[in-house]
């Protein structure tokens, strides 16, 4: 990575962000975080000491992150890199299992995550990025190119993800380039969220090594540290200048083999056969 690089990450206080958070410090980086949590932000604060600082809010809040901006340039002077990344998983609701009363407000709460806070995080730190020339990056994931990889609300914010990527990369060149790391499945990182009474779901409950070792070319799991490499690929302006536009699907082959998933549709049978 170029010296001194200072990177703004959303959602940097637990999981992939936090990893990313470790791996940019050890390449080199000054980083500043926004994170939901005020907790999260002082413990990742309080551990790493002046090579970060970090504000506590929303990335649904355009308020929160030019908080986030401004607190970043007081303390470093600028932004090289901005890395949205703040995120929640549906589980893989479906549309047919959500009720009506719940959907709505869970289309708001996670596109809002997943989608809106990134866009919002790119126009907070469009100025500063211009300043410096600089770069975004965009956690996608395997949902970002394929279903099965989550619920309809979660496929279709990762989807938009991509879209969001390709058009900010067209314009904002030859200024700034914008790119994205779309991982599989991480282990103990993802909560559900409250629109559909998840907040105590964690994907480390799930058996994770059992079920990559069956959906994976690789035969294995992969943890949020073993994913920041792609995130330093593409911040680093001496190796990877070429690149905007583009997604680094970063997620074990799952791709080549596919989710290895019957069709949904007895789920439509289950409900609506003989209504």
């Amino acid at each position: 990575m170029c010296k001194w690089p200072v990177a703004l990450v959303t959602g940097g206080g637990s999981g992939l962000g936090k990893a990313i958070v470790e791996r940019f410090l050890a390449e080199g980086a000054k980083v500043a975080i926004l994170d939901r949590s005020e907790e999260r932000v002082q413990e990742v604060v309080a551990m790493f000491g002046g090579k970060v600082v970090g504000t506590s809010g929303d990335v649904r809040s355009m308020a929160d992150n030019k908080a986030a901006v401004a607190r970043c340039v007081e303390a470093f002077g600028k932004i090289d890199t901005l890395v949205g990344n703040a995120g929640v998983w549906d589980y893989n609701a479906s549309i047919a299992g959500t009720s009506e009363e719940k959907l709505a407000e869970a289309i708001d709460e996670l596109v809002g995550i997943n989608l809106k806070g990134y866009i919002l995080a790119a126009k907070a730190a469009l100025p500063e990025l211009y300043k410096t020339k600089g770069n975004a990056i965009f956690t996608v994931s395997n949902a970002g190119f394929y279903p099965g990889g989550g619920g309809v609300l979660y496929t279709a914010s990762k989807h938009g993800v991509v879209g969001m990527i390709k058009q900010l990369a067209h314009e904002w060149a030859p200024h700034i380039r914008v790119n994205g790391v779309a991982p599989g499945g991480i282990g103990g990182i993802s909560r559900g969220f409250p629109s559909l009474s998840q907040e105590g779901i964690r994907f480390s409950n799930l058996p994770l090594d059992d079920l990559m070792k069956q959906m994976l070319p690789l035969e294995k799991a992969f943890y949020a540290s073993e994913y920041t490499g792609g995130y330093v690929f593409f911040a680093n302006r001496k190796d990877n200048g070429p690149a905007t536009g583009s997604v680094l699907n970063f997620d074990g082959g799952i791709g080549m083999r596919g989710f290895m998933s019957p069709n949904m549709g007895k789920e439509l049978d289950e409900k609506f056969r003989g209504a």
